[in-house]
């Protein structure tokens, strides 16, 4: 019935109609009230232990673990931190509710450098300088404000809805996580794999520590722009061209000429050891014949570099010149030259080898590289491949370390360090801002007639993510993991296992395992496999106080102490007290013992924050007995594989062999409505709270799940509205189904009895079902919202319900129809609520108990199953060609109603032509009224009239408007024939007489 009336309400004053009718019932509120409701819910399930329910039902099921990634503590959530914890509790609800026990365990990461920067902050407020308090006062301090964030994000990520053991989570700073962490260490110096070396390492002269790939972030940044000339004094160890068999006329030409680079970075130059060229560029010698700049090259010079960037080169340098000739690889090859800043403090007296790089390219700068190893992984690595060559030609390969922790130059850097007149010079200030090294450096080039041009560059730099800051390159001396070291087998007894195929190394281990591991999206394990193949040796050390330290001892040498008692004593001490034992006095004497009078040296830097996470496998996943190990899913967002995914992979493969996890899932991020980045700056920001104040943590959570979240996600008001309204929809057809079960009694009508609708609503939950199931195990939360959606928009509330509210409302109680309705509607209430338990929990708790009030909790449910029979594609294709019918009758209807010729679709009696006679068959077959609840309808043959009403996109189906002739029952509102047929009842049609009269046999019946 689509009427907007309520059926019975014009009845004669003898009965009482509208009491006759089975109209909804039900107190669950149209309106939701989400803001105020949730938190009685969580309330209530606090009440009942609803977490403890849980485990106890999961008791004796196979387990499903998603090993929860910590976020740090260090403030409120925002709307990646819900998007990211939504997605994590849809996926243990989902399984618990199909079978498994799918305990959920927070975590949180309560060491580095994000909380020791806000207590930094604190003190810097207060004028108090860090250094000056004790390193435990220190470290209390940043553990109680841990704590605090802890405790704050708790509730906030209660008040998403989100269940699981919110009581006993894992922290990284309780003292067994800290001496599980520590003890992951010891394994790794045990096993040989941990070292300590010397490499350029991403530096924050701000923060004061190394920083990992996954705390840097990319900004626009100015930088100073030089060519440098490098002039050329021959080959060999000595600069002489020797006897090497070259042609010597050619030769003789280049002495006097200069190889010319290019950098963004001239406070590397001190640090130049090398040049870096490429055998597949083309390199000229060119002259100057005029200039027009104010410094450096004058008419007579003669440089080197590639041809197709000569004329740039020149041009920058305001300089015009003519090409000699063609410079060959072999006069290039075993080439050195004398550094730009030779004789500057008496330094640079050595000589700089032109080197081979595949990294070089003529696509910009001037076809040389300059390679200062201690400044650039790139350069590093060219300077290490080459060592012993360079060795073999006299070279010294010593690496130097030309800038301290805080960016002033060393005495590594003669003419720039601190014996330097003006004293040290500087790269980066502590505030983040660019220091004199760059003017400096750039000066005595200019007095050394080496600066062939200079320049100003806007591009794309690194900056550190807390302090927002540029970062540097620098040499350091940092504690490692090696990455291609044979590990002969460690770590492989059952958890894993050695590929005869592979090197047992961590790097090979490593990719073994992407392989073996499921990714979602796919494209996940080429972005992570591109990492770990290319990735240099791990580095764990961090130059901080807040963590858990390297409690390892060396000699002088840097060789590490390798004693089990040793170890255990540190690991006793971490459990009982804390990683604040190491610093504690008397550390040293306390954990030597008897070795204490030997020459071993505590480290005290700190572990770096990702090998912490990349641990709470070890101190979690295989301690918990609720949990196991490796865990089924880590799920976080797409930066993290190079993150959290990254340092999980790179621990569990270093000491048990392969990855602690069976499947990896990552999420985009979430930009505003017009899909730009969410900043302060541009007043674009959502935050969880308020969504959830606004509107509740459901509406935040259909948003989640009806998205894409495998790519960046949307979001802003329009689109929150776009999903309140969906909810609102939602709602309104549970709660009609609630009304309409209230007259339920639980009878069932058998399968084949059933009237063909109803079986093809069981056929739809049949296929549905199977949507459903495998949309949770492919994690496709949008597919599944959606065709749930879909469902109850379009099949329900606009087909099946509007069809069946007047068999639902008005058949006699022991009609089959009727029955076989209630049926239905029951096994498709059970069904949805259920499966959107998961994604709308508040919501579909409220309708679970609504409907039975005596249940404890619908997450406690599982999901029913289709039974066998249901499915009927025979029947579901039939259907779907009865239903293009339908829909040209219905916009006839509509048609007519906007025209105000009718109110109501019973007030119609159309004519509907088929001239295709299998369809005719087919419409024929069905009460075409009834499915177009219209008061009556005839299907005739042929193509119908030429002003009969047709739909572009459905052939040969024509209707013909006409009104019903007849009464108007007065309990149905039906225009019939058969209106005051049976004398009991004058008013009514036979059918609702009928269903009168069973209701006067029940006492039902009610006179004015």
């Amino acid at each position: 019935m689509s009427e907007t009336k309520t059926p019975g309400a014009e009845t004669p004053d003898a009965v009482d109609y509208s009491q006759t009718l089975f109209l909804p019932q039900t107190d669950f509120p149209m309106r939701a009230g989400l803001p105020k409701a949730e938190p009685e819910w969580i309330a209530k399930w606090d009440g009942m232990g609803l977490y403890s329910e849980l485990r106890k039902a999961g008791e004796g099921r196979p387990k499903y673990v998603l090993h929860d990634g910590p976020p740090y503590a260090n403030g409120n959530l925002h709307i990646g931190h819900a998007l990211n914890k939504v997605l994590k509790d849809v996926v243990t609800r989902s399984f618990q509710m199909r079978g498994y026990d799918s305990n959920y365990v927070p975590g949180w990461d309560c060491h580095g450098l994000p909380i020791e920067w806000k207590i930094e902050e604190q003190y810097r407020a207060k004028g108090l300088n860090k250094d000056e308090v004790p390193v435990n006062e220190f470290r209390q301090e940043c553990r109680d404000f841990a704590r605090h964030w802890v405790g704050v994000q708790t509730e906030e990520f209660r008040r998403l809805g989100v269940e699981g053991d919110f009581k006993t989570p894992y922290l990284t700073m309780d003292f067994d996580a800290e001496a599980g962490i520590a003890g992951e260490l010891l394994k790794f110096a045990m096993s040989g794999q941990l070292y300590r070396g010397s490499k350029p390492v991403m530096w924050s002269v701000v923060e004061k520590t190394a920083l990992a790939e996954a705390e840097v972030e990319y900004h626009d940044h100015e930088s100073d722009t030089i060519w440098a000339a490098f002039p050329i004094v021959g080959k060999g160890s000595t600069g002489s061209w020797g006897s090497v068999g070259e042609n010597r006329s050619q030769s003789d030409a280049l002495l006097g000429a200069s190889v010319v680079i290019w950098t963004t970075t001239p406070w590397t130059i001190p640090g130049n050891r090398a040049i870096a060229f490429s055998p597949r560029i083309d390199y000229g010698l060119y002259e100057v014949t005029a200039a027009e700049n104010d410094f450096g090259p004058q008419p007579g010079a003669k440089y080197v570099l590639a041809n197709a960037l000569a004329e740039e080169t020149f041009a920058k340098a305001k300089l015009r010149f003519e090409k000699r000739r063609d410079v060959q690889f072999s006069e290039l090859d075993g080439m050195s030259c004398q550094h730009p800043l030779k004789g500057l403090a008496g330094g640079y007296e050595f000589l700089v080898p032109l080197i081979a790089g595949d990294h070089v390219t003529d696509d910009a700068g001037t076809g040389f590289v300059h390679t200062a190893p201690s400044h650039g992984r790139e350069d590093f690595d060219a300077w290490m491949d080459m060592r012993r060559d360079l060795e073999q030609r006299g070279i010294d390969t010593t690496i130097p370390f030309t800038v301290d922790d805080d960016g002033f130059y060393t005495k590594d850097a003669p003419g720039f360090g601190p014996d330097a007149e003006g004293g040290a010079a500087r790269v980066i200030d502590d505030k983040g801002k660019k220091g004199d090294a760059n003017g400096r450096v750039i000066k005595e080039l200019i007095a050394r007639d080496n600066l062939v041009a200079r320049g100003r560059l806007k591009h794309s730099y690194p900056h550190s993510w807390r302090s927002k800051k540029p970062i540097i390159y620098r040499n350091t001396p940092q504690w490692f993991v090696h990455m291609d070291k044979d590990l002969g087998g460690y770590g492989l007894d059952g958890a894993g296992s050695a590929d005869s195929g592979r090197e047992d190394t961590l790097r090979e281990r490593a990719l073994k395992a992407i392989e073996d591991t499921r990714f979602v999206p796919v494209s996940g394990q080429n972005r992570l496999r591109g990492m770990i193949a290319d990735r240099p040796d791990w580095v764990l050390s961090r130059q901080r106080a807040w963590g858990v330290p390297i409690c390892i001892f060396t000699d002088e040498d840097g060789a590490i102490l390798k004693d089990e008692a040793v170890n255990a004593r540190i690991l006793e001490a971490f459990r009982a007290e804390g990683a604040d034992a190491w610093f504690a006095d008397g550390a040293r004497e306390r954990f030597l013992g008897s070795r204490a009078n030997e020459d071993w040296r505590m480290v005290r830097d700190i572990l770096d924050v990702w090998f912490d996470s990349g641990s709470t496998h070890a101190f979690c996943l295989e301690k918990r007995p609720d949990l196991k190990w490796p865990a089924d899913l880590y799920l976080e967002g797409s930066d993290q594989h190079r993150g959290w995914f990254h340092s999980s992979l790179l621990e569990g493969c270093g000491t048990r062999g392969r990855a602690p996890y069976d499947a990896v899932l990552t999420h985009g991020f979430v930009m505003d409505e017009e899909g730009r980045k969410m900043s302060k700056s541009l007043g674009n920001i959502v935050t969880p709270q308020e969504v959830i104040k606004q509107s509740g943590a459901d509406i935040l959570r259909l948003w989640i799940v009806s998205s894409d979240y495998s790519e960046d996600l949307r979001l802003g008001k329009v689109i929150l509205q776009t999903n309140v309204d969906s909810y609102r929809k939602l709602r309104n057809t549970v709660r009609w189904m609630l009304g309409t079960l209230a007259h339920d009694r639980g009878e069932t009508v058998a399968v084949g009895e059933m009237p063909e609708l109803e079986r093809l609503m069981l056929h739809r939950l049949a296929e549905l079902d199977e949507i459903v199931r495998k949309g949770y195990d492919a994690f496709d939360f949008k597919r599944i919202s959606r065709a749930l959606l879909d469902f109850v928009v379009v099949e329900l509330s606009a087909f099946y319900f509007d069809i069946r509210k007047d068999s639902l409302y008005c058949d006699p109680p022991s009609a089959v129809r009727r029955r076989a309705a209630l049926q239905v509607v029951r096994e498709i209430f059970d069904r949805l609520v259920t499966w959107f338990a998961p994604m709308l929990p508040f919501t579909m708790e409220e309708a679970w108990l609504s409907r039975y009030p005596d249940a404890r909790s619908v997450h406690l449910e599982q999901f029913r199953p289709a039974e066998s029979g249901w499915r009927d594609d025979a029947l579901a294709s039939r259907w779907k060609e009865i239903r293009k019918v339908r829909r040209v009758v219905m916009g006839a209807l509509e048609e007519k109603r906007r025209a105000k010729v009718i109110g109501s679709s019973l007030e119609a009696w159309p004519t509907v032509h088929i001239a295709d006679e299998g369809l005719r068959a087919l419409a024929q077959s069905v009460d075409f009224a009834e499915i177009a609840i219209t008061s009556g309808l005839r299907i005739e043959a042929g193509e119908g009239p030429s002003d009969a009403f047709r739909l572009a996109d459905v052939d040969g189906v024509a209707v013909v408007f006409e009104e019903a002739k007849g009464r108007k029952c007065a309990r149905s509102w039906k225009i019939t024939g058969d209106v005051g047929a049976d004398p009991d009842y004058p008013d009514v049609s036979l059918r609702d007489a009928e269903a009168l009269r069973e209701l006067k046999a029940e006492g039902r019946l009610t006179t004015a």
